[in-house]
């Protein structure tokens, strides 16, 4: 499927858009992690939740659940909030 990298973590991938393989949310996070390690750990805290900064899409819907299923034609899009003063 096809994955859409925020700016902010492009230094991981180097590329907006990615492949990445998966049949849930988590299985997709990890397969992007396995080709660009690091980069899960931006996106999930130390207890597999998605940073509060993060918001996941897929297919235009904004999914909270890390069991949201997936297929190979899904669209994900990866959004970082910015914050500060």
């Amino acid at each position: 499927m096809k994955v859409f990298i925020p700016s902010p973590l492009l230094s991981y991938t180097n590329r907006k858009e990615v492949n990445a393989f998966g049949c849930t949310l988590a299985e997709m996070l990890r397969d992007l992690d396995r080709q660009y390690p690091g980069i899960r750990f931006r996106m999930l805290d130390e207890q597999d939740r998605v940073r509060p900064h993060i918001r996941i899409f897929v297919n235009g819907e904004q999914s909270f659940a890390l069991d949201h299923g997936l297929d190979d034609r899904d669209v994900v899009h990866v959004i970082q909030a910015f914050s500060g003063g």
